[in-house]
């Protein structure tokens, strides 16, 4: 049996490294169990790369005022994963879109969005016809492999133990409260017990046994991010036009290349987990090889932006996006933060997007500050 650990955090990506490096604060031994071979290779790779201002929740307040703070602090503390070095442009569709550029002018105002008309040359790439309004944006990129190699730094920094290429199999709670963590290795099985267990694995999150969500009901998609070459015409621009079943166009610095993402042709199969007789998402993923939809959607693309029709298909890249079914309302993307067992230390956190982690973070921080937990 391994050493125990203070906490376990399962879970190598962005959210899981940061919250082991923030626990390591406050306690005295921080172990990161990975089932993949490297950190930072699933969800927190395959996905837009961008770090949210709030321009894309004009129908969720509340997510937009959070990405807007939670953007400086990202910059700011995270600089050298930060791509600056293009035009973030959003432009709003005559028809189909569920706000109107009055509206988005509005509420851009209100949370201190930067904003400001396109260039005449950035507007001229849009179709009139279909574009009602094209606006100039602050909105930056990350570098997924920079962030990487940064959070491994900041792991091994921490005196965090990191074990990768491990699948955690199952949590058991004894009778002296502690956990006991079964994984498995390339040594073959074991087990840690720990006073705490945070569970990050994003999509994976009903997935073992004796952990859950708990009554939250969970959206999964399986999607599809197009990796592209872009016409040298668009090749310093993110584009999103919104808001409805549109497209994005934003640069993917990991790869040298921009993501493609499509609101009606991204998702390939949409399900929701209400129990663990639902398929799970690293099945559907082993099960499903589907066939890359890059020409329905650069075809819709190219209507509003004729400059599209120059994207040229690199690879497709296939991931589960997991969200909580009721932000599918108003495409908010709330923090789902649940307690369980004894004394509430085994917890379970789906965050929605990169930057979220800032309000993870406070609240884990309070809590142990509430409970008295000292470092």
């Amino acid at each position: 049996m391994a050493q125990p650990a203070s906490a376990l955090v399962i879970g190598g990506g962005f959210f899981g490294c940061a919250i082991a490096v923030a626990l390591s604060r406050h306690l005295d031994r921080v172990v990161l169990v990975e089932r993949e071979g490297e950190l930072l290779r699933r969800a927190s790779y395959v996905n837009q790369a961008r770090v949210h201002t709030g321009y894309h929740y004009p129908r969720s307040f509340q997510t937009a005022a959070s990405s807007r703070l939670n953007q400086r602090r990202f910059t700011e503390l995270f600089e050298e994963a930060v791509d600056r070095r293009f035009t973030k442009l959003y432009a709003i569709a005559r028809s189909g879109s569920r706000v109107a550029p009055a509206y988005f002018r509005r509420f851009c105002e209100h949370l201190d969005l930067p904003l400001r008309e396109a260039s005449d040359a950035d507007r001229e790439l849009f179709d009139p016809r279909l574009i009602a309004e094209v606006y100039q944006c602050e909105e930056f990129a990350f570098d997924a492999n920079v962030l990487r190699k940064r959070m491994t730094q900041e792991l091994d920094e921490s005196g965090v133990v990191t074990i990768t290429g491990a699948e955690v199999l199952g949590v058991t709670q004894g009778a002296d409260r502690m956990a006991h963590v079964r994984y498995a290795g390339a040594a073959g099985e074991d087990e840690i017990s720990a006073d705490w267990v945070f569970n990050t694995t994003y999509a994976n999150l009903n997935a073992i046994r004796g952990l859950s969500i708990g009554s939250a009901t969970l959206r999964h998609q399986l999607t599809e991010v197009c990796l592209t070459q872009v016409p040298e015409s668009v090749a310093g621009l993110g584009i999103t036009v919104m808001d409805g079943p549109f497209f994005s166009v934003m640069p993917f610095p990991a790869a040298g290349r921009h993501s493609l993402t499509h609101v009606r042709y991204t998702p390939h199969t949409t399900w929701i987990e209400r129990s663990c007789e639902d398929p799970s998402p690293d099945g559907m993923i082993a099960q499903c090889r589907p066939a890359t939809r890059f020409e329905w959607m650069r075809a819709d693309a190219r209507r509003y932006m004729p400059a599209l029709a120059g994207l040229r298909h690199d690879r497709s890249l296939f991931e589960i996006k997991t969200t909580l079914q009721d932000s599918a309302r108003d495409d908010g993307r709330p923090i789902a933060f649940r307690r369980v067992g004894a004394d509430g230390r085994l917890i379970s956190i789906l965050g929605g997007k990169i930057d979220n982690i800032f309000d993870i973070l406070d609240v884990i921080d309070q809590m142990f500050e509430s409970e008295g937990v000292i470092g």
